[in-house]
């Protein structure tokens, strides 16, 4: 597949008012495959004076040569292949002027197989043109290619209904055709700045309402291009440098970077993230090494220097201390998935966001969707060319914007296994986190996590026993405790029902108590884990809900073991005197219990006590620890020290 051209025209000379810099509106179009893309892009460049002198009369020349008839679509036969099949394959950005605008049209592709080229065009955009051809109607990748610009964050879409010539221009047809897009849209949170009668071949509704349209009296073409409003200019936005390299010239450590947002100078006040770090800018320099007197903006390569030495790495971000990103572990993101696997709950992966690249988990997977299919499905994974909304849980912190605040530093690249997977949005960060307030400031450990493991054999990590009541999740968490001292690492067991005599003793057993139940047994076991203790926590929590939270607390921390046995089983155990509790009106009935339970779909190892013995159990926790990096060296014999 060839690369994508960029077309550069000669600019016609234009005034401009108050002798303001002309805004410039990036618009990307897209639409069925034969709808007429091509062309409309072609009629554009001519109704808007923007073709070098004599390129149309050539074009005509050649096509009466060849003996075929002129097709405006000619203009863009940038690829051999186009030329050979007739279709577009990738994306083609084209640049031309109106009254108003300096205009980046992106021809994206309208075949189903090039939709990966055409997220890569629509993701640089701050609107869209969808092309409908008007004896066709709306089809299903006109739906997709919608709904693909809603989950892009495109709002701003005007819908061209093209070739009205093949249906009379009929305005009865045109009608249906806008009732049927718009509802659509409108499903979606977008509703279109224009629908747009046109023949692109003929000119009708391109730059001008001619007769054949006259019951229409909306804008053209070119007039709906004009009223799209261009995105905020990235020299307007907050600072954002990530840090390419650190160099040392001179005796100076020079920090290198592309300045991606805002503007920097000599003299500003900084703050490198995620560490928070503070410094002023000593100087700005340039290649060869001189220093820059001016503010250099967005787009522009520079190495700055600060009044003071400081640790930095690639990966971090500079920004002006009052307009500093978040930083964060969490990401909530939109993603489009490439993968021939599908993308679960629980998968590892490596997360791109500018130069900065972090180890990462799925922690949740939400309004997966087909394209294709056009609705959100309750799924627990993303397929293949599908999208969905996830919970990221990083294993650094970095610093990001949700990309309604910056697109520079709001999409995000995942790969696995050295092959870029997917790509999106960042939606939020700190998913699922309460904001600190500003007057509490956590106090760091004294001794380092590599310290603490260095002395147990383990690293830090929430074993979450849930399971009905019987089922041996203490007997199981006990069993774990047991060992893991043994073997000299440093155990804590948490159990529900003791916590709930002491720490939780003012809650209840409604839905919202035990929520927080749970949200404080998660808290308190991830402090501890974050310290390089392994938390072992044995409750009902019976809530999907309420296990999903903790997994969001705890992070890449978080280890679920399902303790699986049956409700009869459980229930003739009669565990702790539950069953008496309940008949004396303490406790919520075991039948109750058991009928409320939500069994996890992911957990990370299930065990059936009921099956099997205590001690080939706890062989399988320990094999699942160590093969999740949790334990260190050797496994020994579980069995021998229970």
């Amino acid at each position: 597949m060839g690369a994508a051209m960029n077309v550069v025209l000669p600019q016609p000379a234009l005034t401009t008012p108050n002798g303001t810099t002309r805004p410039q509106v990036r618009i990307v179009i897209v639409g069925h495959v034969d709808h007429g893309k091509s062309t409309l892009v072609g009629r554009l460049l001519h109704e808007t004076g923007s073709l070098p002198d004599g390129k149309l009369e050539m074009l005509q020349a050649v096509s009466a040569r060849r003996g075929m008839p002129f097709e405006w679509s000619f203009l863009l036969d940038a690829l051999q292949t186009e030329r050979d099949q007739g279709i577009t394959i990738d994306t083609t950005q084209i640049r031309f002027r109106t009254k108003s605008r300096d205009v980046v049209l992106i021809d994206a592709p309208g075949h189903a197989e090039f939709l990966r080229n055409m997220i890569t065009g629509a993701s640089q955009a701050d609107g869209a043109v969808l092309i409908i051809d008007a004896l066709e109607g709306v089809r299903d990748q006109t739906r997709r290619h919608g709904y693909l610009l809603h989950l892009l964050g495109i709002k701003q879409v005007a819908i061209v209904v093209n070739k009205m010539d093949r249906v009379d221009f009929s305005q009865a047809r045109f009608d249906e055709i806008s009732d049927e897009i718009s509802a659509h849209l409108i499903s979606l949170g977008v509703t279109p700045t224009a629908i747009i009668p046109i023949s692109a071949r003929d000119g009708d509704g391109v730059a001008e309402r001619t007769p054949r349209i006259g019951w229409y009296n909306g804008p053209s073409v070119v007039e709906a291009i004009d009223a799209l409003a261009p995105a905020r200019a990235l020299d307007e936005l907050p600072l954002r440098l990530p840090v390419q390299a650190i160099t040392k010239f001179d005796d100076r450590r020079i920090v290198a970077g592309r300045v991606e947002s805002g503007r920097i100078g000599a003299g500003d006040e900084i703050v490198i993230l995620p560490a928070g770090k503070v410094a002023k800018v000593k100087s700005v320099e340039s290649w060869p090494l001189t220093p820059l007197v001016h503010r250099q903006g967005a787009g522009r390569s520079v190495g700055i220097t600060l009044d003071r030495e400081l640790f930095l790495e690639r990966g971090d971000i500079i920004a002006h201390a009052n307009t500093a990103p978040r930083d964060t572990r969490r990401l909530r993101a939109r993603v489009f998935w490439l993968h021939d696997a599908p993308l679960k709950a629980g998968t590892s992966i490596l997360v791109r966001l500018g130069t900065m690249e972090s180890r990462a988990t799925i922690v949740a997977i939400d309004k997966a969707v087909d394209p294709g299919e056009l609705e959100s499905v309750a799924t627990s994974q993303i397929g293949r060319n599908h999208v969905g909304e996830i919970d990221i849980s990083l294993a650094k912190p970095i610093a990001a914007d949700p990309y309604t605040d910056n697109p520079r530093t709001g999409r995000l690249v995942i790969e696995i296994n050295g092959r870029i997977a997917g790509g999106g949005l960042v939606l939020s960060v700190d998913s699922g986190q309460r904001a600190i307030p500003v007057d509490i400031v956590p106090v760091e450990s004294a001794l380092r996590p590599d310290e603490r493991s260095a002395r147990y054999g383990h690293g830090g990590a929430v074993v979450w026993f849930t399971g009905l009541p019987g089922s041996g999740k203490s007997t199981l968490a006990r069993a774990l405790e047991r060992k893991l001292f043994t073997r000299g690492g440093s155990p804590i067991l948490l159990d529900g029902d003791t916590l709930r005599a002491g720490l939780n003793n003012d809650l209840g057993f409604s839905p919202q108590d035990r929520a927080e139940n749970i949200r404080r047994l998660a808290e308190t076991a991830t402090h501890l884990a974050r310290h390089g203790h392994v938390a072992i926590v044995a409750a009902v929590s019976p809530a999907i809900e309420d296990r999903a939270n903790a997994r969001r607390i705890a992070d890449t921390l978080f280890r679920e073991v399902y303790v699986s046995t049956p409700a009869e089983v459980c229930e003739s155990r009669d565990p702790k005197g539950h069953y008496a509790k309940a008949r004396a009106g303490n406790l919520p009935s075991f039948t109750g219990i058991g009928r409320d339970y939500q069994a996890p779909e992911h957990a990370e190892l299930t065990l059936d006590t009921s099956a099997r013995s205590v001690a080939d159990a706890a062989e399988d926790i320990e094999r699942m620890l160590a093969d999740s990096g949790v334990l260190f060296g050797e496994m020994t014999d579980f069995a021998a020290n229970i």
